[in-house]
């Protein structure tokens, strides 16, 4: 049998990421499959209620949660979180971090960005002149 290329897929206990609705930009796990185009996804610990919703509104992420049986409820899925620390693994993964980074980027005011462009600038001439006095 031939190595697939996807190593995401939709399954019982996928975490996955929601990308539009209120409870958007939290994680959230698929507890059960309902058809082709839906599933029940539950999130007790990011709270996110336990609800249906559209595969095209869900992101799947690498991690999942093992041995989570078929139509689990909210006390199954919130023990299975913390015993395998889901939330903390995706807190720590560089995804979670640049959509951190981008979201408090957004969330600057003006006086921020100035304040932002100044270190950078200082940072530039802090590195252009390292680089001067090693080459010369």
């Amino acid at each position: 049998m031939t190595e697939s290329n996807f190593k995401r897929f939709v399954e019982v206990g996928r975490v996955v990421l929601l990308k539009a609705g209120p409870s958007a930009g939290r994680i959230a796990v698929i507890a059960e499959i309902i058809d082709h185009n839906r599933a029940l996804i539950d999130g007790p610990t990011t709270d996110v209620p336990r609800q249906s919703y559209p595969f095209k509104h869900l992101t799947l992420t690498p991690l999942a949660l093992t041995k989570l049986p078929r139509a689990a409820g909210s006390g199954v899925v919130k023990k299975q979180l913390e015993k395998e620390a889901i939330v903390e693994k995706w807190s720590k993964s560089s995804w979670a971090q640049k959509r951190a980074a981008v979201e408090k980027r957004r969330s600057l005011n003006d006086f921020a960005r100035f304040s932002v462009m100044l270190a950078k600038k200082q940072r530039r001439d802090i590195v252009r002149k390292a680089v001067k006095a090693k080459t010369a």
